[in-house]
Parts: C-alpha cells; sequence; structure tokens
C-alpha cells in the first residue's frame, strides 16, 4: 500500500490494449538492467498493491518472488501483473537502488550524484548541513562545476520560511558583494576595448565627483585604486577616527597571530620532523577562524557592528547612479589615494559612474547585456518592483536570536558593489567564463579549435594579481587584487601544508550572505599539448544563503577541494 509504479509501455499491441496474454519473446524493462535482485523488487512491490492472483500471473510471480502471493481484498490482478511484465516499470518505493534519486527531509526528491563524485557530494552535502545549523540559516543554495561542467547543485532548507517553500538549484538570492566581480568583468572590457584608461583620474569621466585633497595636498583616484579599494572612500562608518582605531586593533592581532604561528611552527619542527600537518596547520586556522570572526561575513546570533550602520538600510530609491554619488562625494578621504586598503563598496558606487559614461549608455542596461553575453538570464537587479520568480525571503536574527524577515532596504545605491541577484548556476557560468579566459591562452595546439574567452588571458592575469598594500578580511592567506581576493601557491615547510592557488569573493548584505571561489587546476605543459583536454580546468563553487553573517569561504574551500580530490582519484 503506497506503492507508486510509473510506467512507460514498450509493446503497445499486446498488453496495452487488453488483447491475449503476453509471449515469451516480451521481456521486462527495468532502469539498470534486468537484474535477479530488481526482478525481486519489482514482484514485492506488485504483491503490495495487488490482491489475489490467478492463473498464469500467480505462477510468473512466484518464480520472481519467493513464497505464495498473501491474498489481498477482492479482485483480479493477473492482468495488472502482466501490464507490469509487459512495461518498463519504475518501482518508486520499496527497493531502493544504487544511483536512484534520494529524497529530501522537506519532501523535495534530490537527484541521484554524478557518478565519479558522490562521495564529494555526499561529504560536503554534510558540511553544508552542519553549517546550516550551527548558524540556523532559513536556506543555503549550492553550485559546483569542475572543468567547466556542473556537478552539484542543490538547495537546503527554505527559500520562504513563512509560507514553507523549499530552497532548490533556481532559487534567486541576494549575492552582496559578489556585484563587485561583476562589475569587475565590464570594467576589465571597456579597458580591453580601449575606451577606459584605468590611471586617469575618475573626473575625466564623472565630472561630478569633485576632486580631493589629503591633509592639505591635492591628490588623484583613479579607476584602478577604485578596483583595489586603495582611494580613501569611507565604506559605511563616516567617523574617520572609529577606522584608524579598528584597522590598529586588526593590524595588532594579525601580527601577534603570525608571530604565534612561526613560533609554534618552528617549535614543532625542532620536536619532530614528521610531525602531523594538522598540528603545524593549528595556528593557521585559528588565524582564519578569528579573522572570519572579525570579518564582514560573521557567524550569528549576535547582530554585527557592521550592520549596526544606517546606511545599509537606506529606503531612498536613485533614479541612476551619479545621483547616489550624493551619499558620498562631499565626505572626506580617509587616507592618501594608494597608501592604505579600506575596504569600500561607495567606491564601486563611483566605479557604477565611470562604466556609465564611458560605455554610453546607463550602468543597469550595461550589466544587464553583459549578462545576456554571458547566458546568466537569472542575475538581475535586486529591485523591490520587479517581479522576480524564485526570489527567496531574506532573513535577520533579532536581539533574542529568533529569525525574523529582514528590513526592508532599497540597493538602487549600491547596484555596483552590491545590488545583484543570482541563482547557483549562473554564478558558475560566471565562474567558468573567467577561468577558460584565464587558462585558454595555455592550449596553443588546441588555439585554432578553441574560441576566445569573454576577456583576454592577460586582462585576467591582470585582475588575478595581488596588489601591494592590500588585504582580506575574510582570508587572510590572501591579498586584494583587482575585484577579486586571491591567494597564492605557497608552502613554507616540507612535509606541511600546501597552499592552493585560488581566488574568492565573499558577500554581505541585509539578509544575504555568498562566496564565489574559483580553484583553477594546475596545469601539466605534457596534458595541455596532448590535445586531449580544453578549458576550462578546475572546480567552481557558489554558495548562497538568505541570512545575513554567514562566514562562508573557508566552507567553500574545503568542497572545492574535495571535489578537486575526487576528480584526480
Amino acid at each position: 500500500m503506497g506503492t507508486r509504479l510509473e510506467a512507460k509501455c514498450l509493446h503497445p499491441h499486446s498488453m496495452c490494449s487488453g488483447l491475449g496474454r503476453p509471449s515469451s519473446r516480451e521481456q521486462l524493462l527495468l532502469p539498470g538492467g534486468g537484474q535477479a535482485e530488481a526482478m525481486h523488487c519489482l514482484a514485492r512491490a506488485l504483491r503490495r498493491v495487488s490482491g489475489p492472483v490467478r492463473g498464469w500471473g500467480q505462477q510468473r510471480l512466484q518464480r520472481l518472488g519467493s513464497g505464495p502471493c498473501p491474498p489481498r481484498g477482492a479482485g483480479a490482478w493477473g492482468w495488472g501483473v502482466g501490464l507490469g511484465l509487459a512495461l518498463g516499470v519504475k518501482v518508486a518505493a520499496g527497493c531502493e537502488q544504487e544511483g536512484a534519486p534520494r529524497r529530501g527531509a522537506a519532501g523535495e526528491v534530490k537527484p541521484p550524484p554524478p557518478r565519479g563524485f558522490a562521495r564529494a557530494i555526499e561529504s560536503s552535502r554534510d558540511l553544508l548541513q552542519r553549517i546550516k545549523d550551527e548558524v540556523g540559516a532559513p536556506g543555503i543554495v549550492i553550485g559546483v562545476s569542475v572543468d567547466g561542467k556542473e556537478v552539484w547543485s542543490e538547495g537546503l532548507g527554505y527559500a520562504d520560511v513563512e509560507n514553507r517553500v523549499i530552497c532548490k538549484p533556481e532559487t534567486i538570492m541576494r549575492i552582496a558583494s559578489i556585484s563587485k566581480c561583476l562589475t569587475m568583468m565590464a570594467v576589465a572590457k571597456l579597458w580591453e576595448e580601449g575606451k577606459l584608461d584605468l590611471d586617469a583620474p575618475v573626473q575625466k569621466y564623472v565630472p561630478e565627483f569633485p576632486e580631493k585633497e589629503y591633509e592639505g595636498e591635492k591628490v588623484t583616484i583613479t579607476t584602478r585604486l577604485l578596483v583595489s579599494h586603495l582611494s580613501g572612500i569611507r565604506h559605511y562608518e563616516k567617523d574617520i577616527t572609529k577606522v584608524k582605531e579598528q584597522k590598529e586593533k586588526a593590524n595588532k592581532a594579525l601580527k601577534l597571530m603570525e608571530d604565534v604561528k612561526k613560533s609554534n611552527q618552528e617549535k614543532e619542527l625542532k620536536e619532530k620532523e614528521d610531525k602531523d600537518t594538522e598540528r603545524n596547520d593549528f595556528p593557521k586556522a585559528k588565524s582564519e577562524q578569528d579573522g572570519e570572526a572579525k570579518g564582514r561575513n560573521l557567524k550569528p546570533v549576535k547582530k554585527t557592528k557592521e550592520f549596526e550602520h544606517e546606511e545599509y538600510y537606506l529606503k531612498e530609491k536613485f533614479e541612476n547612479v551619479i545621483d547616489s554619488l550624493k551619499i558620498f562625494k562631499n565626505d572626506p578621504l580617509f587616507f592618501k589615494p594608494g597608501s592604505q586598503f579600506l575596504y569600500s563598496t561607495y567606491g564601486f558606487t563611483l566605479l557604477s559612474a565611470v562604466v556609465e559614461r564611458v560605455s554610453g549608455c546607463k550602468f543597469t542596461d550595461y550589466m544587464l547585456k553583459m549578462f545576456h553575453d554571458l547566458d546568466m538570464l537569472a542575475t538581475v537587479l535586486d529591485d523591490n518592483e520587479s517581479m522576480i520568480y524564485n526570489r527567496a525571503r531574506c532573513y535577520v536574527c533579532n536581539k533574542k536570536g529568533r529569525l525574523v524577515n529582514a528590513p526592508y532596504v532599497d540597493n538602487s545605491y549600491k547596484w555596483a558593489g552590491g545590488g545583484f541577484l543570482s541563482s547557483a548556476g549562473d554564478l558558475l557560468k560566471f565562474g567558468n567564463a573567467l577561468l577558460y579566459s584565464y587558462q585558454v591562452g595555455q592550449f596553443k595546439n588546441n588555439a585554432n579549435k578553441l574560441l576566445p574567452g569573454y576577456l583576454k588571458p592577460d586582462t585576467i592575469t591582470m585582475m588575478w594579481t595581488p596588489v601591494p598594500n592590500t588585504e582580506a578580511s575574510w582570508d587572510k592567506d590572501g591579498k586584494y587584487a583587482m575585484g577579486w581576493v586571491v591567494v597564492e601557491k605557497q608552502q613554507e615547510y616540507g612535509s606541511c601544508r600546501q597552499q592552493r592557488h585560488y581566488i574568492s569573493h565573499t558577500g554581505g548584505a541585509v539578509g544575504a550572505s555568498s562566496v564565489l571561489l574559483i580553484l583553477p587546476e594546475e596545469l601539466d605543459s605534457e596534458v595541455i599539448n596532448s590535445g586531449l583536454v580544453t578549458p576550462p580546468r578546475g572546480v567552481v563553487v557558489n554558495i548562497i544563503c538568505n541570512m545575513q553573517s554567514v562566514s562562508l569561504n573557508s566552507t567553500a574551500l574545503k568542497i572545492a577541494k574535495e571535489f578537486d580530490k575526487d576528480k584526480l582519484a
């Protein structure tokens, strides 16, 4: 009882027409083959839904299963057995076979894991579920691609808690500061086309932004400084004294952690050369946790200082990016441009004005055209008025630690720095477009066969080269480059931790958290020259969550390494 049979007719002229009994040539067709185990499963499933069986059908069932068919109710089911044998039958309940769809906690059907990545998917799903449970996030969506092919996408939890709408791969959420990566691609494209000079004063393109001075000296802000957060333009904190105090504390803490790390590593190496790598790595692991706990993407439940700034909750709708400059354009610089790093979403608001003037069309129109070229059709503006299908609701934790709806905000003042919505699938496409552009130049033997990337390889190399005087609050191993954080390959000691080269960006907005991480494959010249492989080569991971203050960068890196391990196995 309760067993569901889904059938596809393969013999329209026999049992489906109700004529005669099946011939000896008619075969039972089951997904995955006609193994004896599957035949027993079918027999048991049919007995569950059948009543007394007579004649040929009873004999056939007894040969397939074990023991006599128990009487259940009235009615002759012999033809039903014959129909099951004449059709290709998928048993949806009863015996679960390897590779069959899974059913999630919320009732949704999960697709079977792709062959070759089942282990990585199971371990990553468990890790993601633990993170979700730990922070109390209502919903999380993940997407993973390997060598340009999506191998896993899944939603956990709810996109809408009140209406019990579950998360799915198509769910659309705020991507927060990953918007900066999208804007950086637009800037790079305009630079490639010769329309934008990265080193020209921004006033060349946006005269509405006033010229600046620092300590009585006239200074220059360029596009290159804006994309690396070196312009001196403030973030949401207006008090320069508080910003300087916070930076001093962070620098002292970082130096202390580095000293502890170095001391511990030297001590361990002296005691035993082949000590466990985990112990060598512990100071760094703690450093990453502490750094993330002080960064933008803090773990709840407590409301963080970052989201106490009033400008996070602006409700004014700006008709264009030039109008939104009024929020900060007359404020003093916090330091001399180029001398220090200060993460600034407003710097990207100014950058959007540069893109608008250089491209000759509205910033939002230019970005939507770029999304169309990249086949990112689910990536749109975070516009409250528009009807956006599959859009998730946003949540925060109140002072008592309870989940509540996020307050209303209008993100039109920061389209470029945190104003887009997207899906896991679209962000995988974006990551792979970058990875392809980065690697395509190395496949010289296939140069005539491969299409060019959206950007040139040299452009991506420039974007992903760490810039001096920068830092990354969410990844102490990395430095900020141009719209991205880059971690370079490094190993300090033998038989100890190996640091892989990867690129990432996290995001934190009202009611949302996100990360996009790209782990390029370390290409071997022999493999490249073989002509058997093509770009992109590597793992791309995207995680989006509909609650703010969830740290996801280290989780994304662990998941990327799991898939990389299965790929090489």
